[in-house]
Order: C-alpha cells, then sequence, then structure tokens
C-alpha cells in the first residue's frame, strides 16, 4: 500500500506543475480569443495581442516624443503616477535595456550569525541618504512577485559569481531549483 501512495504521490509531482502551467496558458488564450469572438479563430487572440505589443514597440521606438508627453501625463496625476512610476520602474528592472537585477549578492543578515539571504544589488551606494557605506539590496519572496528592500553595510554584502536568473529561479522556488 505504501509503494502505491508512494507513485501516487511521484505521478502527483511529476504531472502537477505540467498540467497547472498548460491550465493558466489555456485559460490565458481562451480569455485572449473570447475577446475576439467576432470571428472563431483559434489563437486570434493571442496573435492581436503579440501583433499589437509589437506595433506598439515599434511606433514607441520611432515616435519616442509622444511616449514621453504621454509619461509626463501620467506622472502629473495624483494617484495614478505612483502606480504607474512603481509598475514602470519594475518593468524597465525585468525587462529594460539595463536590467537592475543583474548583481546577485550573498548578504549576511545578523551581525554574529551565519544567516543569509540572496539579493540582488539595486544601488551601489546611498549617498542620497548620507550613507554611503549602505547598500540598497533587493530580496526577492519564494513563490511571490514581490520582495523587500533592505539597506545594509558593504561589508555585509558578497558578491556572486553566477548568473542573475539562476539566482532569480533559485530564491523564487524557495531554494527547490538548483543553483
Amino acid at each position: 500500500m505504501k509503494k502505491i501512495l508512494g507513485y501516487f504521490l511521484r505521478g502527483l509531482l511529476i504531472l502537477a506543475p505540467v498540467t497547472l502551467t498548460v491550465y493558466i496558458l489555456l485559460a490565458i488564450f481562451r480569455w485572449l480569443d473570447s475577446s475576439f469572438q467576432l470571428w472563431d479563430i483559434p489563437g486570434l487572440g493571442l496573435g492581436v495581442v503579440v501583433v499589437l505589443l509589437t506595433v506598439v514597440g515599434y511606433v514607441g521606438t520611432q515616435v519616442r516624443p509622444f511616449i514621453v508627453l504621454g509619461e509626463r501625463i501620467l506622472n502629473r496625476l495624483p494617484v495614478v503616477n505612483i502606480l504607474y512610476s512603481s509598475i514602470k520602474d519594475i518593468f524597465d528592472a525585468l525587462l529594460g535595456e539595463e536590467p537592475k537585477f543583474n548583481t546577485p549578492v550573498l548578504v549576511k543578515v545578523f551581525a554574529g550569525t551565519e544567516c543569509y539571504k540572496l539579493g540582488f544589488i539595486t544601488q551601489e551606494s546611498m549617498v542620497a541618504i548620507h550613507r554611503e557605506d549602505l547598500m540598497a539590496v533587493y530580496f526577492p519572496d519564494s513563490y511571490n512577485f514581490s520582495g523587500e528592500l533592505l539597506l545594509v553595510p558593504r561589508e555585509n554584502v558578497v558578491h556572486l559569481d553566477m548568473p542573475s536568473a539562476q539566482v532569480m529561479k533559485f530564491v523564487v522556488s524557495g531554494g527547490v531549483a538548483k543553483l
């Protein structure tokens, strides 16, 4: 009976991630396709979104003044500016021309202990707050799209000679992914 339960759990561990991934992708595809119900063509919604994003990206690179004008307007609206600038900063950090999470580090969390966290340097110096001895390090949360920013002393930070994508995957997976 224990062997059968073991096989069942192993099958669950193998199929659950694949099944959930396929389910989420199908749900997104169905949602996109339902947005274009006039035509019953599978994948049309996804195709339209891909083409739309590509066209907007092309126009955005060709007609930069309109993008700058739009950003100025959004940045002047009282509540919208906080939301827009935060979301834009996150996307720029992850997908922009100069990715921000490209310096993985190991940080000693508490003095006198051997407790460490993996993070990414976002600012080498906190001269803006008159603390040049501190660095801004972002620590992503596991199994989540959030994290926390800590200002830590330089002597507690050790640079890692590893690809940042590999470190991010390790942290987000809760340490399950291989380093």
